[in-house]
């Protein structure tokens, strides 16, 4: 059941530790003041907002959200990426690359990790074929972990590789 009032925001000290996150991807983190729309955000509202390189955040955005976008930026091919404005525009492989890599990356957040990461996802309503982010991530994800290898944004140990898609 979802619950999208009971998952981790990016309050100031999750915006600087996103920013310190995301600085070798060239991501930029910049904050939007509460109760103003964040520009760049594709599903309004609370949702992080991506332009170019700079994601916008508020305090009362989802930290899923903001990895969800910085995913989509590391994951996209070049051209896409140098005109990017609000719609990622991406593919059915990449959104499964996309939503594995914030799984991921949360693990390179203090007090968060990829538990965190997917309990947050299954209540801000992610559907998975399986039930659950977990029971995807663990038992039906093995295209997009390849996908994220292919594309060398991950390596053989499920590391982030800090480069983003080249082609």
């Amino acid at each position: 059941m979802s619950d999208p009032t009971n998952v981790i925001n990016c309050t100031t000290e999750r915006q600087q530790q996103l920013a310190k996150l995301l600085k070798p991807y060239g991501i930029e983190v910049e904050t939007v003041p509460d109760g103003e729309a964040i520009p760049g955000s594709f599903f309004g509202e609370r949702e992080a907002g991506i332009i170019g390189a700079k994601l916008l955040l508020r305090h009362d955005t989802p930290v899923h959200s903001a990895l969800h976008e910085a995913g989509h930026y590391i994951c996209m091919d070049p051209k896409r990426r140098a005109k990017l404005d609000t719609d990622a525009e991406g593919d059915y492989d990449e959104e499964n690359g996309v939503c594995y890599l914030q799984i991921l990356l949360a693990d390179h957040l203090p007090d968060f990790g990829r538990q965190r990461m997917m309990v947050d996802m299954d209540r801000w309503g992610y559907t998975f074929r399986l039930g659950s982010a977990k029971a995807w991530f663990d038992n039906d994800a093995e295209d997009a972990h390849q996908w994220l290898l292919t594309h060398n944004i991950i390596d053989k140990n499920e590391q982030p590789t800090w480069i983003f898609r080249q082609s």
